[in-house]
């Protein structure tokens, strides 16, 4: 998964069951997975000019801001239980600070278009975790999913590190960020708050912002700000876009469709986010690099497909 809402991954669990998707829904599953596999072409467009983490808690607050007066527009409460506002902090803290902090430092020494790989594994580390730590079946056809994806994976950023295109220390950035994103999926399997989508990532983004920004203001200087149109086209397409059209078109698409089937079309990820941070950033793209996309997309897919319903 790349830096968008942070409850797109876990909102697996809330869609309705519906079974396949007509084309007009998988027209708009496609669009969703374009927006959301630009994010880190835009973060690395925008940290040229912004201190990752300042631009991160900038991000936080318009998006939380922006996502909290549309849920009040709409008629959503946004009254909750000091149980769920911790346990909401909580996942800001993983799935916010974490995993896209760590993501948008790894920005400075590794691609873009490497970070989209490596953070697309999610739904199969997640779906693994699941299985070990919550008892969650696992099924041979996500065995082969796992091993095709993660085989995938280790295959790029072995031979990405070989070329020279990208930093081991930021790799292992990156590996911590889908770390911190794969726990954040696990807590709120767990502890799942009853906030509607709305709400719980308006939340998450505010609290995010409150613990990032002073860390970011006391490491990160003001001074390294550069106000220039690509830093301020990054920062609406990553706040406005990415975190609050992309969430909205996503929670429309838990209405209207399976979820378990909608992420399925996250096999479109790794793809996608070459082919961004090749025509954003012109960054090198190796024909091997396309050949290895091939099983981690697959291995997406087979972890997320749905199950046939029975007759």
């Amino acid at each position: 998964m790349s830096p968008g809402p942070p409850l797109v991954t876990i909102a697996v669990e809330r869609g309705r069951q519906r079974s396949g998707l007509p084309l007009l829904v998988s027209l708009k599953v496609a669009g969703f997975c374009v927006v959301w596999s630009s994010a880190f072409s835009a973060a690395k467009l925008a940290i040229a000019d912004c201190p990752p983490l300042l631009l991160l808690s900038i991000r936080f607050v318009v998006a939380g801001t922006v996502l909290l007066a549309a849920a009040a527009l709409f008629g959503k409460s946004l009254r909750t239980s000091w149980r769920d506002v911790l346990v909401l902090a909580a996942l800001g803290l993983l799935n916010n600070v974490l995993y896209l902090g760590l993501s948008f430092v790894a920005l400075r020494t590794v691609s873009a278009g490497l970070t989209t790989i490596i953070v697309s594994a999610n739904p199969i580390l997640t779906t693994v975790a699941a299985a070990l730590l919550l008892g969650e079946r696992l099924s041979l056809r996500k065995m082969i999913g796992l091993i095709l994806g993660l085989g995938g994976v280790a295959f790029i950023v072995h031979d990405r590190i070989g070329r020279g295109f990208d930093e081991p220390h930021g790799i292992l950035l990156v590996g911590g960020a889908l770390a911190a994103l794969v726990t954040g999926t696990l807590l709120y399997k767990l502890f799942a708050p009853r906030e509607g989508l709305w709400v719980g990532t308006g939340i998450q983004n505010i609290a995010a912002g409150a613990v990032l920004g002073p860390f970011a203001l006391a490491t990160e200087s003001m001074a390294a700000i550069h106000v220039t149109p690509s830093l301020v086209l990054a920062i609406a397409h990553l706040a406005l876009i990415v975190s609050v059209a992309g969430f909205m078109l996503w929670y429309h698409l838990l209405d209207i469709s399976s979820a378990t089937t909608a992420s399925s079309y996250h096999f479109l990820m790794p793809p996608l986010g070459l082919i961004f941070s090749w025509i954003v950033l012109h960054e090198p793209v190796p024909m091997i690099n396309l050949v290895g996309i091939v099983p981690v997309a697959v291995g997406i897919y087979l972890v997320t497909r749905e199950r046939p319903a029975a007759p």
